[in-house]
């Protein structure tokens, strides 16, 4: 069987519990049951909606977000799931920046749980841009079962990785 490139950071025992799984043909199952039905999220438009959203809700104080949108080439690429980026320009004497999010269009087709993790973790970019302990503990502010989340959207990666096929 292939290494589980997107769990290579957990314990033998819980790639133990995957690997089984796999095995059994039961992962997809298992993150059916536990979500259901895939976000209704369609849309550059709403994705931009959805995000403000969560800005508005947390991080009211931080620099505004210019650009929201779902991006095809970000798995292939960068092998990522999303991207936070800055734009500086200088116009005159004054030096402008403007911050845009982009999402794996991968995640069209997913459950909002995992839509709002990777939301979540890049506008945490925007106030935070390491990837350290003030980072997490922001996305746990915004999104308290966080790190469930992000584990299983790794397991969806996996299972994607595994069999091909999308579960939404």
């Amino acid at each position: 069987m292939q290494p589980l490139k997107y769990l290579g950071a957990y314990s033998e025992q819980t790639l133990a519990q995957v690997t089984e799984l796999i095995e059994q043909n039961k992962l997809g199952e298992v993150l059916q049951k536990r979500y259901p039905a895939a976000h209704g999220v369609r849309t550059d438009k709403a994705l931009y909606d959805y995000v403000q959203d969560l800005k508005t809700e947390f991080l009211r104080n931080a620099d505004p977000i210019n650009k929201v949108a779902f991006d095809s080439k970000i798995h292939v690429i960068q092998h990522a799931l999303g991207l936070h980026t800055t734009i500086s320009r200088v116009q005159g004497n004054k030096l402008k920046s403007k911050h845009e999010i982009r999402v794996a269009t991968v995640f069209k087709d997913a459950p909002i749980e995992f839509l709002r993790m990777i939301a979540v973790h890049e506008l945490a970019h925007v106030k935070e841009k390491q990837h350290d302990k003030a980072f997490y503990k922001l996305c746990c502010y915004m999104e308290p079962n966080y790190h469930q989340y992000e584990f299983d959207l790794r397991l969806y990666l996996t299972q994607l990785d595994v069999s091909g096929q999308r579960l939404w």
